[in-house]
């Protein structure tokens, strides 16, 4: 016997918007919502959803940052904001953070630094980047963009 179909996307729309709706109307204070496009957004937003997220799109932003760049892991915020791990560059190997002024020549701030085997350690002006190692860095998206792809 063959199986029944699942749900429809368009069901799975109207029950959400039904759902944000209803939460709404029982003044519920935040409303979180899925949306799987920005017109779906937009319609939770106008029946009531305080926040909507956008996983798959925020999911799908986060590889390409990460197949485009040495960048191991990617966090953006809406405001331009971003926080990355990502490989040393290899003239850092055996400098202190000072020396390297990253936050000068870069616009990034480096937060910490983790190598294989030992606990993170937050970043200092003297911390020394070993061999490597991964550095936790912060900044503007562009400008922590720009610092993954040289590394």
């Amino acid at each position: 016997m063959p199986d029944a179909p699942g749900p429809s996307a368009s069901s799975d729309i109207e029950a959400s918007v039904l759902t944000v709706l209803t939460l709404s109307e029982l003044s519920v204070r935040e409303i979180w919502a899925k949306a799987v496009s920005a017109k779906h957004g937009r319609i939770l937003r106008s029946v009531g959803a305080h926040h909507v997220i956008y996983p798959e799109a925020t999911m799908g932003e986060r590889v390409a940052h990460l197949i485009a760049s040495s960048m191991l892991d990617f966090f953006e915020f809406d405001d331009g904001f971003a926080i990355a791990k990502t490989r040393a560059p290899r003239h850092a190997a055996g400098r202190t953070l000072a020396e390297l002024a990253l936050r000068t020549k870069h616009g990034i701030t480096v937060v910490g630094i983790k190598t294989h085997g030992a606990d993170f350690e937050y970043a200092a002006p003297e911390t020394v980047v070993p061999a490597e190692a991964e550095l936790v860095v912060a900044g503007s998206t562009e400008m922590v963009q720009r610092f993954a792809a040289t590394t």
